[in-house]
């Protein structure tokens, strides 16, 4: 959640701060501000709302600073008004801030009873009055961001820029941070997430939880010092090069991030199998090879979370071993059996979700050890993991989750295949190959899946239905309608309508079947029950089967044959077109859906 870009160097700060948070734009916000010092004064410009008005603000003013700090708010303490966008700042310091101060409001009336006063709602303020106090004491502004650090509990990310200097300060605990320089044009950087920095950023840096970063510009070179909270110097830091292209940034032909992504999914596939079964990730999954444990603690949110739940069902149909699926934000909460031996496997698209990074401190602590299934090398989750399973999807601009959904289940798959020591088998590699062109198939023909959104998406309601292996997919389903469209939607086993969501059905009410090969005669009767009922119906089933094709309002033909294991996957890609053509029919924003943020940073 939120986006953070800070600069610092010689050139004009507003462009690449600018510039970063509008790529930050996916990650979700309901304000923008800038803070640029300038004659050496901090000024605030901000505004609530879309970037796009804190641009115009910028527009007429036309300023120029060497150094400032830019934010993207999510709002969580204080309502969305302007008062209560970052920075937020004073005659000393401005602060932008991800996260929640957990013990804000014991500081803040504190703080109020000694004299200080308040301009906004939110918890950063009082990271700002305290940093500013404990300068005022001090007059040493390394010394006071450790204090102040200190003092305050919960999981946060803070940049800082002070009046008397161009240098910038960061903080983080359990929360994206990353550090960036380029020696060449002398220039210091600092963001909530290195996409921000592509093509400005050459060399970044991941700096671990409670160690400060400096980043000081001179007129010969750019240095970053990183320092514990007694302040001595810290190695506790991550150094990779910002490899990452600059096409991640663009749609290209595509009308939206969504619809890219969807379409690269096929290649993306095929990358996967080579990285994992022929070239240097082979030796990741060799290490499983005959592994058992007495059960899998799978842990996710959302997508990640519905991912969990097929690779549930690949570990226990291949590998015959116990697994458990857990929303991460209950899992903590509900006093785990955990038990030594089993492992945790933690599954997150940006390895920065707050809940899931909880579960997995929480089995460190009883002893369990941690896997992940992740996107973002370097993140958190990547960093405290003991094995990671990357899933190389490149960048996901799109809110709504796909390719990473796809690639995560694909991942746990080979993890299972790899257990088994089935990996060299043909069948292996000509399956997954076989999924890729099915898919890429499916994109050169999205348009039927265009004609079939035409018919129901003035619904009021959508119910997702599937059994065994398509059940989880039937939950996707729906959560990416319910993301994108704004319209309800519900998943449910096929087997459960009768036992109370049947009262929905009428004839505003559409059941968006899933009847795969397995159990087509069960899964059809359900069907049949929703028809009997006068609700609308749309089957995603294999094709040339008419028996049932007159059963429906609108037929999504599929070729099952030859993916026994992974026509969930393919399945899958089929609804997240009809999601998407829904909600383009709604003109609802696709690719920044409302009240979402990409990686949710807070509980």
């Amino acid at each position: 959640m939120c986006g953070i870009v800070g600069y610092s160097g010689p050139g004009n700060s507003v462009g690449p701060i600018i510039e970063g948070l509008s790529r930050l734009e996916y990650r979700g916000y309901d304000s923008a501000g800038i803070c640029l010092k300038i004659n050496n004064e901090l000024q605030i410009i901000k505004k609530e709302g879309k970037l796009d008005n804190l641009k115009k603000l910028i527009e007429e003013k036309k300023p120029f600073s060497h150094t400032g700090i830019g934010h993207t708010r999510w709002a969580t303490h204080g309502e969305v008004t302007t008062d209560n966008a970052h920075p937020h700042g004073n005659e000393v310091f401005a602060v932008v801030h991800n996260g929640i101060i957990e013990n804000a409001s014991t500081f803040k009336k504190q703080l109020i009873a000694e004299g200080f006063h308040f301009k906004s709602q939110t918890d950063t303020e009082v990271f700002l009055v305290l940093l500013t106090k404990f300068y005022k004491e001090t007059q040493n502004t390394l010394q006071s961001i450790s204090k102040t650090f200190s003092s305050l509990s919960g999981n946060s990310a803070f940049v800082i820029i002070e009046k008397s200097s161009d240098k910038l300060y960061c903080i983080k605990r359990s929360a994206p941070l990353v550090v960036g320089e380029n020696k060449e044009k002398r220039e210091a950087y600092v963001s909530s997430d290195p996409f921000a920095l592509i093509g400005f950023a050459p060399r970044i840096y991941f700096p671990q939880d409670a160690v400060i970063c400096e980043s000081i510009v001179s007129d010969q070179d750019v240095n970053i010092n990183f320092y514990e909270l007694d302040l001595k110097p810290s190695k506790r830091f991550k150094f990779q090069s910002n490899a990452m292209s600059m096409d991640a940034t663009t749609k290209g032909p595509y009308e939206h991030f969504m619809l890219k992504e969807i379409h690269e999914q096929g290649a993306l596939i095929n990358k996967l199998a080579a990285f994992y079964i022929k070239n240097e990730g082979r030796k990741i999954l060799e290490g499983l090879k005959g592994f058992t444990t007495p059960e899998w603690h799978i842990t996710a949110c959302g997508t990640a979370w519905h991912a969990g739940i097929v690779i549930k069902n690949y570990f226990e149909q291949i590998n015959r071993q116990r697994a458990s699926v857990d929303i991460a934000s209950e899992f903590r909460y509900k006093n785990p059996i955990l038990n030594k031996g089993e492992i945790s496997l933690f599954i997150s698209q940006s390895g920065e979700t707050a809940d899931t990074l909880a579960c997995q401190e929480l089995c460190k602590e009883k002893g369990i050890p941690s896997y992940s299934i992740v996107n973002v090398e370097g993140s958190t989750l990547f960093r405290n993991s003991d094995k990671n399973f990357l899933i190389h999807a490149g960048v996901e601009i799109g809110v709504a989750s796909t390719k990473a959904f796809t690639l995560q289940a694909l991942t746990g798959y080979l993890m299972g295949r790899a257990m088994e020591g089935t990996l060299d088998q043909p069948e292996l590699f000509s399956e997954i190959q076989l999924l890729s062109n099915r898919i890429d198939e499916l994109c050169a023909n999205a348009d039927s899946l265009k004609e079939v959104a035409e018919k129901i998406y003035s619904k009021k309601g959508f119910i997702f239905t599937g059994r065994g292996k398509y059940f989880p997919i039937a939950l996707e389903g729906a959560l990416k309608l319910k993301e994108i469209a704004y319209v309800h939607a519900e998943g449910y086993a096929a087997g459960e309508l009768k036992h109370g969501p049947i009262a929905l059905i009428d004839e505003n009410i559409v059941n968006i079947a899933i009847v795969g090969p397995e159990l087509l005669e069960k899964t059809v009767s359900n069907v049949e029950e929703v028809k009997a009922r006068r609700g609308k119906i749309v089957i995603v089933g294999p094709k040339n089967l008419e028996e049932i094709e007159h059963l429906a309002d609108a037929y999504i033909a599929l070729d099952f044959e030859g993916l026994p294991n992974l026509s969930p996957l393919y399945v899958n890609v089929a609804l997240q077109f009809l999601a998407y053509h829904i909600a383009k029919l709604k003109g609802t924003d696709i690719d920044k859906p409302r009240n979402l943020a990409k990686s949710v940073t807070v509980e």
